[in-house]
């Protein structure tokens, strides 16, 4: 039986020795980095580096894009849509769940007429209003 942990990707763990040799590069580079706001690792209270395993992650990417020729302000620019498509996928999740639970806890189409005095009423699904001045809302069934 194996046990499997969360890892928190952004979590400071690694001091700057450590984090350039995981990425393959030299303390000074990390530092040099730092500096220029490629990648920028948490700091303890006394000041120093700490990388995460997503800052790690983004030195080896800066490795592999900077070996292809690309320039570090078109990386930064990379990096800063890598971040963006991440936020946004976890924005997506959470919508997504919100929208599930929804579902799950209002079974059932609803179905709103307003009245002429603008009063809104709830109606049970196959329930028709009178053809008055009544305006109906519909919604269109779930696929």
């Amino acid at each position: 039986m194996s046990d499997t942990y969360d890892i928190d990707e952004d979590a400071p763990l690694f001091a700057i020795a450590v984090a350039a040799e995981l990425a393959g590069m030299h303390p000074q580079t990390l530092r040099q980095y730092d500096r220029i706001g490629l990648v920028v690792p948490g700091r303890t209270r006394g000041g120093s580096r700490r990388y995460s395993p997503r800052n790690i992650e983004q030195l080896r990417e800066v490795a592999r894009l900077s070996g292809e020729g690309m320039s570090l302000a078109a990386i930064a620019r990379v990096l800063d849509l890598e971040d963006e498509v991440r936020d946004l996928r976890r924005r997506v999740g959470e919508l997504e769940s919100r929208l599930r639970h929804e579902i799950e806890n209002r079974p059932g189409a609803r179905v709103f007429a307003a009245g002429a005095t603008g009063s809104v009423v709830t109606l049970r699904a196959g329930t028709r209003v009178r053809r008055s001045a009544d305006l109906v809302l519909w919604r269109p069934p779930e696929r």
